[in-house]
């Protein structure tokens, strides 16, 4: 496989300039992706650069370790964050994320990242307070550099491959890690088969978080479940009309601690709460048209929201206090919109060298 073709510029500031014009970068600042910047990137993946990961659509463009290593640096990854990245792309990768109709699909979508494991404190990756938002390098850096590949080796362009109508800051970054110690539950990945001495990354395309609040003396568990149902039934949503259709499609509530700790002491685990979701959270046929207009068959006909317990990514994540969220998905594309998770694979790395002084 071909390496990168080489860009030259008589100084910095043009270096960053001629990225900008070529459509390369995210519309920030980038850090240059010089030779030297690439190479130690690359090590600390510990494969051989010019490994394919997949291809990435809707360019089907081959994603080698080397290509993911030159978006990562101009993201400003640090190196230690690389596998994570690395791992990100297989799943988008993958054939059933259906990346090609999320790059492409008018709905406001991206991949949001949820990396669970050890490597959530060996990298700094945020999942407590503001985790989504500023000050969180390696979840801004990871996040980013997913979404230059997916610019660069994609060919996701605004207006012209990328069509989302509005888009919304995710597109930018998204990425968190669950916050497994103030977690009542299980971690994630070790519901999706992983142990919890592995390290994973759970891609799912999803809306930017929706906020949802709950306040403790409205109600014990069972009407915080009755809140998490009512939100993730928005009539206005892809998921309230579509995701019985597809029959897999994804959505995320991410319970702050405080809320976690409401249902785990009543006994309520992830698995609990997905069942219960899948049957409580919908609307009637009835309601639905009353939103959109046409026709009901079966006007008393409850429509899930939840196709089913599967289709519910639960995670904890977040400060204390009354608000949670959810991210609504799209429920459509080949797969139905579905997520994917990949093992981070790590201390394959070799010793990045260093130049002697002398």
């Amino acid at each position: 496989m071909t390496l990168s073709k080489r860009l030259r510029s008589v100084d910095a500031d043009q270096a960053v300039e001629e990225l900008h014009s070529l459509g390369c970068t995210d519309g920030l600042p980038v850090i240059i992706p010089t030779p030297e910047r690439v190479e130690r990137m690359v090590l600390a993946s510990g494969l051989d650069p010019d490994i394919v990961i997949g291809e990435l659509g809707p360019n089907m463009g081959v994603a080698t370790v080397e290509k993911i290593a030159v978006n990562a640096v101009m993201a400003g990854c640090e190196t230690d964050v690389f596998p994570v990245v690395v791992a990100a792309l297989k799943a988008l990768c993958n054939p059933i994320l259906d990346i090609t109709e999320v790059q492409s699909t008018t709905h406001n979508l991206t991949p949001l990242l949820i990396v669970n494991g050890p490597i959530r404190r060996d990298c700094r990756i945020a999942g407590g307070t503001g985790a989504l938002g500023p000050g969180h390098r390696a979840n801004a850096t990871i996040g980013r550099a997913v979404r230059l590949c997916m610019i660069n080796i994609g060919g996701g362009r605004p207006g012209i491959s990328d069509m989302a109508l509005l888009g919304h800051p995710g597109k930018f970054t998204y990425c968190l890690a669950e916050d497994e110690e103030a977690s009542p539950f299980p971690p994630l990945h070790t519901s999706l088969g992983f142990s919890p001495e592995e390290s994973t990354v759970t891609v799912v395309c999803a809306e930017a978080p929706h906020s949802m609040v709950w306040i403790s003396n409205a109600g014990g568990p069972e009407h915080l479940l009755k809140t998490c149902a009512k939100a993730l039934s928005n009539m206005a949503s892809n998921n309230a009309h579509f995701a019985e259709i597809s029959g897999v499609s994804a959505q995320v509530l991410v319970l702050n601690p405080d809320h976690a700790a409401v249902l785990a002491s009543a006994g309520y685990g992830r698995r609990e709460i997905q069942q219960i979701l899948h049957e409580t959270a919908g609307n009637t046929w009835r309601s639905l048209v009353e939103v959109v207009g046409g026709g009901a068959e079966d006007p008393d006909r409850f429509i899930h929201a939840v196709p089913s317990p599967d289709s519910l990514l639960v995670l904890v994540a977040g400060g204390p206090g009354v608000y949670s969220s959810f991210m609504p998905s799209w429920c459509f594309g080949k797969h139905g919109n579905v997520a994917v998770t990949e093992k981070i694979e790590t201390g394959q790395s070799c010793e990045i060298p260093y130049a002697t002084l002398e």
